[in-house]
């Protein structure tokens, strides 16, 4: 599945981006199944705005986003669902867990929406992401950095041809990360599934094919 945008601008920023250059923002992209995209976004440049925009959540900007050459914000309801639940994952920065959930009760609503992967199969992601001790804590009791480990099993228990990612290891130590990219790398090759990852420093956490500065 691939992404284009089309001079892409988010009306509250309008007038920074005319001031500033970006390699995203007004700029003609195309992002190809299975590539790895970095974008480095220092505060105030609209990373999760972005990456809210490519999810469908925002519609507030000018410019266009096609997924696989339909236009997102021409599609209804129904048809948003679709990209969601079977191309299209994300780690949001906010993460929204259910905070009065269990970690496992977290993870479950995922699972049986998607039916793709095995009960044994998530318990063995908590293991490696080192906390499968936490499975039936409530989310509000967790670290942040417990709670981010969770977020990224969750978007990892469905298929999906793109992972969208903002700043979802701000709260790990390098330790951590490496588990978390380790994981996130295994099943996105698994699905031949491209990630675009938007943080705030330059990072190699991944082999990426694009590096862009929004």
């Amino acid at each position: 599945m691939e992404i284009i945008l089309q001079q892409l601008a988010p009306t509250p920023l309008k007038d920074k981006i005319t001031e500033n250059s970006s390699d995203v923002w007004k700029k003609t992209l195309s992002f190809h199944k299975g590539e790895h995209v970095f974008i480095q976004a220092p505060s105030g440049t609209g990373k999760t705005t972005l990456i809210h925009i490519l999810y469908g959540l925002r519609t507030d900007y000018e410019g266009e986003v096609h997924w696989d050459g339909k236009l997102l914000n021409g599609m209804n309801e129904t048809q948003q669902a679709h990209l969601r639940a079977g191309f299209l994952s994300v780690v949001f920065q906010d993460l929204r867990l259910f905070s009065e959930f269990t970690t496992w009760e977290n993870l479950e609503i995922k699972r049986t929406l998607t039916n793709t992967v095995a009960q044994q199969r998530v318990e063995e992601m908590l293991q490696r992401l080192g906390i499968l001790e936490k499975k039936n804590a409530l989310a509000k009791t967790l670290s942040y950095g417990e709670q981010q480990r969770v977020a990224i099993i969750r978007a990892l228990l469905q298929p999906f041809d793109w992972l969208l990612m903002d700043e979802p290891f701000s709260h790990l130590d390098s330790v951590n990360i490496d588990k978390a990219v380790s994981l996130i790398a295994e099943v996105s090759a698994a699905n031949n599934a491209g990630i675009i990852l938007a943080d705030l420093e330059r990072n190699d956490y991944f082999l990426y094919h694009k590096k862009l500065f929004l």
